[in-house]
């Protein structure tokens, strides 16, 4: 498996993760400055870096040929589609993810009691 989609399995959950707690420390300055810009733009910086995630590692979906004479078997190749494709799932799912956070971010106000 390559790095590609090891990335997306385990870093996409990771940022999600990490930008709720980013957006939930920026609350306090956001009701002081009676602003969202803060809030918004950790949202879309993770959620770009998310969708890059997503996209490297659906693009390692798709079915390599092996080399004339190499030892690669098809159950080899299978399980490095499933995993690229699992990578792909859990990036674009982390993506949703975010998503939801940041609709949140648009509907609410920061400074809600």
């Amino acid at each position: 498996m390559s790095l590609k989609s090891w990335a997306a399995l385990v870093v996409a959950p990771g940022v999600a993760l990490a930008t709720q707690g980013a957006m939930y420390a920026m609350v306090t300055p956001a009701c002081s400055t009676q602003t969202r810009l803060q809030l918004h733009l950790v949202a879309a910086v993770a959620l770009a870096v998310v969708l890059v995630l997503a996209v490297l590692a659906f693009s390692e979906c798709s079915l390599r040929r092996p080399e004339p004479g190499s030892m690669d078997s098809d159950e080899a190749q299978g399980r490095h589609r499933f995993l690229a494709n699992m990578a792909a799932a859990v990036g674009a799912f982390a993506a949703l993810v975010i998503i939801a956070m940041w609709f949140a971010t648009w509907v609410l106000t920061p400074c809600e009691p």
